[in-house]
């Protein structure tokens, strides 16, 4: 019997494979990069779901009036009017506290925001650097003093904005008078901008500073060990191997920790109403919730937006600035 009748064509047997068959053989035939590309769409397409169509719902909203009519929908579309009024000032007296006025920058919302981001980031980061260099050191005890770092990390908002409310607390707190007997703070603390920001940024620093140091620790314990015992027969100093070896090697880490908190700091609203309240430390999560509880969804979800895009322009910067030099 001819064998051309015994086995089929490929075209054939190609033809007879199912749809998962071919799928599979498509996967297959894929390159590195197009594999890839594959594994990310699933994340892609979680993204596009919890970020990208709720903040283009946002946008869509920014551009109605305040109103709500009584068929859960929005006011009248007016554009970009609520943009102008926000940009303008015009905005301002229906907020808690002006949008931007550089003549009192403790009592505008992005003013307040962008002090405390840069400040508490910084002081996060130096803090963060030395708790996890002292982690990165073998020392009796070390696993308690590991615990004692990431404590602060694991106490709740509300409870720890409660902590710093007691002790700034003019009848009951014990820090104010020592404190105001030497100038640094008035009688009431926590109703003046100025030394409730400080107080804000004090409590944001002691809890976050943590979160800091568990990512740069990752970063120490991921560095070879043998580049130090190289760096000792060479007669290299501590502080030259932090220089050379440590500081170099751990820098990813700390520009991804930076990136971290950076985006959480822009977003500040509940340490800030825990200790103070968004009237006195004004921030531009206060002034969409605020504007929200005041049912002016329109403004709300334009500070809203306005928030997200300064947040995209910080992290642009990050990307930009340090992927280019291959530290990201």
């Amino acid at each position: 019997m001819s064998t051309e009748t015994d086995a089929p064509s490929d075209g054939v047997r190609q033809g007879s494979a199912g749809p998962l068959t071919l799928a599979a053989r498509r996967v297959e035939n894929l390159g590195e990069a197009g594999f890839a590309y594959l594994l990310l769409v699933p994340a892609i397409a979680i993204l596009l779901i919890i970020a990208v169509w709720p903040l283009f719902e946002t946008l869509k909203m920014s551009l109605h009036a305040d109103a709500l009519l009584t068929n859960n929908q929005v006011g009248e579309f007016v554009g970009l009017q609520n943009y102008r009024r926000l940009l303008t000032g015009e905005l301002d007296p229906l907020l808690v506290r002006p949008f931007f006025d550089l003549s009192q920058p403790f009592q505008s919302a992005l003013t307040v925001t962008l002090l405390f981001t840069v400040v508490s980031v910084f002081f996060e980061t130096i803090i963060g650097l030395g708790q996890a260099l002292v982690l990165d050191q073998d020392f009796r005890g070390r696993r308690w003093v590991r615990v004692a770092v990431i404590l602060p990390w694991a106490v709740p908002i509300v409870i720890q904005g409660m902590i710093f409310y007691l002790l700034f607390q003019p009848q009951i707190g014990f820090l104010t008078a020592p404190l105001q007997s030497i100038g640094l703070f008035s009688s009431t603390p926590l109703s003046n901008s100025v030394d409730s920001f400080i107080i804000v940024t004090v409590a944001d620093v002691w809890k976050t500073s943590a979160f800091m140091a568990l990512i740069i620790l990752a970063g120490l314990q991921s560095i070879d060990r043998q580049l130090y015992d190289v760096a000792k027969v060479a007669g290299a100093s501590k502080w030259q191997q932090f220089k050379l070896i440590t500081f170099p090697l751990v820098l990813p880490s700390i520009i991804v920790a930076m990136l971290f908190r950076t985006i959480a700091a822009m977003r500040v609203y509940g340490i800030i109403e825990t200790v103070s309240s968004c009237s006195t430390v004004p921030s531009l999560s206060c002034m969409v919730v605020s504007s929200f509880s005041q049912h002016r969804y329109g403004s709300a979800a334009t500070l809203a937006f306005v928030t997200a895009f300064i947040i995209a322009l910080f992290v642009s910067v990050y990307i930009i600035k340090f992927a280019d030099s291959g530290d990201l």
